[in-house]
């Protein structure tokens, strides 16, 4: 199939199954679209179990496996939706929220990878390097998955800001890490551009390179543009410029090798606020807020749709489906572990909503970006136990956390003495 054809199936596939969830399910809609392509999944491998000869899940199956999941998310997607979604985050928010924000997106991610890391490997007899990046890959929050829960969930400003600024950055700081692991467990095959060294301080100077630079690239450009906007007062050509930021300054960070999720997150937190109230007419931030808030929307339906029909690239067995669940325990677990600590520094020094470490656990969703990354790694004979893994981790966190973090937060609100 060509790129174009594969588009238009993916638009129709998640059209049809959004409209599915809209007057028989109900549920949030990214999350109706994961279950119903999930279903239709299911029902594909049942039809074939009944009539082999059809041979649809093996058509399906080199369908979805012809589709380069981590490209189309990495290279394509992911610059657009942590643009639209820092596009929200007002600076005046973060500035207020930003040293806890800061210890779990930094902290809190190198915790987390550590116990995922060491759990794994002791669980699985995985070598601690490799262990160690299946820990990377799954510790951050996906900021797609947790800003769409956050859209139908009625939570304290101060505490919606906290889990939306941490998922905007550890998502970035989370994929260095991994960058950095993936140069030492593989020098001889990362494909990152992490392996010209396996030292320490090869992976610090990676490290610094990819997060700071990514940083100021997205601040340079977001401030061009702003300054381009304000003396533009034509919401067609100012749209167009966002549009161009988010795509182009993208692809110059990937070429560049700084951290083109930093550099997407920090030009739209100045566009969002900045740009907004002095590089906008008000005519143009409707328009601009209206056209990203449609292509979050869309890209999420797409994105949602595709994580549930890359089940068929995932390998079941029995030994891969226990570990799974084990892996789902562990992420939880290193989740408390990388909210808490933070807090609990931060605790003698500043007050928090009710039900902070509780809710912030449960609501750190994983999603597309995990299994991307999955996706991504160089071929080898733990591969497959970790894309399974993965899996079953994001689906049970999209699925199971995010029906049921509302629920948890309306309830440990009304609780103030719970941290």
């Amino acid at each position: 199939m060509t790129l174009l054809q594969i588009a238009s199936l993916m638009i129709v596939l998640a059209g049809a199954f959004g409209a599915v969830n809209y007057l028989f399910l109900r549920l949030p809609s990214s999350i109706g679209i994961l279950v119903v392509s999930l279903f239709a999944s299911l029902g594909i491998v049942l039809l074939d179990l009944v009539w082999p000869a059809l041979g649809v899940a093996d058509e399906v199956r080199n369908v979805v496996t012809g589709i380069d999941f981590s490209d189309a998310l990495l290279e394509g997607m992911l610059g657009l939706l942590l643009f639209a979604g820092a596009l929200h985050v007002k600076l005046g928010d973060l500035r207020a929220q930003w040293m806890p924000v800061l210890l779990m997106a930094t902290m809190g991610v190198g915790l987390s990878t550590l116990i995922v890391g060491a759990g794994f490997s002791w669980l699985t007899g995985m070598p601690l390097l490799v262990a160690l990046v299946f820990g990377a890959l799954i510790s951050p929050t996906d900021p797609v998955a947790v800003l769409g829960v956050l859209r139908a969930t009625d939570l304290p400003k101060s505490l919606e800001t906290k889990i939306a600024g941490e998922s905007l950055f550890n998502d970035g700081v989370g994929y260095v890490v991994f960058l950095v692991l993936i140069g030492l467990a593989f020098p001889a095959t990362s494909s990152h551009g992490a392996g010209e060294g396996s030292g320490l301080s090869d992976a610090a100077l990676l490290f610094a390179r990819e997060a700071g630079g990514g940083a100021l690239l997205g601040l340079v450009l977001g401030w061009i543009t702003f300054e381009l906007m304000r003396r533009i007062d034509d919401y067609s050509l100012e749209v167009l410029l966002t549009l161009g930021l988010a795509f182009g300054g993208y692809e110059l960070a990937v070429a560049l090798h700084v951290s083109a999720p930093i550099m997407a997150v920090c030009a739209g937190l100045l566009i969002g606020d900045v740009g907004a109230k002095y590089g906008m007419s008000e005519e143009t931030r409707r328009y601009v807020d209206g056209f990203w808030k449609l292509i979050d929307e869309i890209l999420n339906a797409v994105l949602f749709l595709m994580i549930g029909f890359e089940v068929f690239a995932v390998a079941f067995n029995q030994e891969a489906l226990v570990a799974g669940a084990f892996s789902i325990a562990l992420a939880l677990f290193a989740r408390l572990v990388a909210v808490a600590v933070p807090i609990l520094l931060l605790k003698p020094f500043r007050t928090f909503d009710a039900g902070v470490v509780p809710v912030m656990t449960w609501g750190g969703l994983k999603g597309g970006i995990s299994v991307a990354l999955a996706l991504s790694l160089p071929e080898g004979e733990w591969k497959p136990l970790i894309l399974t893994c993965t899996y079953l981790v994001v689906v049970f966190s999209i699925i199971v956390q995010g029906l049921t973090v509302a629920r948890l937060a309306e309830r440990v609100s009304r609780q103030p003495d719970l941290v």
